[in-house]
């Protein structure tokens, strides 16, 4: 099974995070939520309190598969704040594990470095943060082991997506088709 992490930090983006955990619980991911915060309360931008699975601090993330960063303001500054996580994020890709954000999260990928001569996306005003990327308006954009997404709006299209990088498009298939998602247009999933 495999392993995946997401941080949350204050002000983080509620359903862009939940909704990716979601749809790969259903797939059988072994998900863990992770709080940079030092507590494991943490309140998204929305004002809605969750309880994170695990303190950074705690937490052993040798055997994760991929690693996750949900946007919202303030939370992807105060991600990015976060230095233990930057050299966690820029190891694992080295190491070619899966590296996904969303919104304004993939801000925190270019400017760690980890989108030179990658397609992303990301939300609209952002695309000067991904340094040296190939920035695209798109919903989704998978390039190798880097998955980005632009907004909310495309959170559970993004969690199909990591999901079938992850076990198989068959399994992302399945757990689409459980959930009534309806069909994205292709043009809006750019894989490369």
């Amino acid at each position: 099974m495999s392993k995946f992490y997401a941080f949350m930090a204050d002000g983080f983006e509620l359903v862009e995070c939940l909704a990716v955990v979601d749809i790969l619980r259903r797939g059988n991911i072994d998900v863990v939520t992770v709080s940079v915060t030092g507590q494991k309360e943490v309140t998204s931008a929305q004002k809605v309190t969750v309880i994170a699975d695990a303190l950074y601090e705690e937490t052993d993330l040798s055997d994760a598969d991929g690693l996750f960063l949900p946007g919202g303001m303030p939370g992807t500054l105060n991600l990015m704040k976060h230095k233990a996580l930057g050299e966690e994020l820029k190891k694992a890709a080295l190491a070619g594990k899966l590296i996904c954000a969303i919104c304004a999260a993939p801000s925190v990928l270019g400017q760690l470095g980890i989108l030179v001569g990658k397609t992303c996306t990301a939300y609209p005003g952002f695309e000067d943060k991904l340094v040296e990327a190939d920035p695209k308006v798109c919903a989704v954009a998978w390039d190798g082991n880097v998955i980005t997404a632009r907004g909310m709006g495309v959170a559970t299209d993004l969690g199909l997506v990591i999901l079938s990088a992850l076990t198989s498009q068959q399994t992302a298939d399945a757990v689409k088709k459980s959930i009534q998602h309806p069909d994205t247009l292709p043009e809006q999933i750019i894989i490369c």
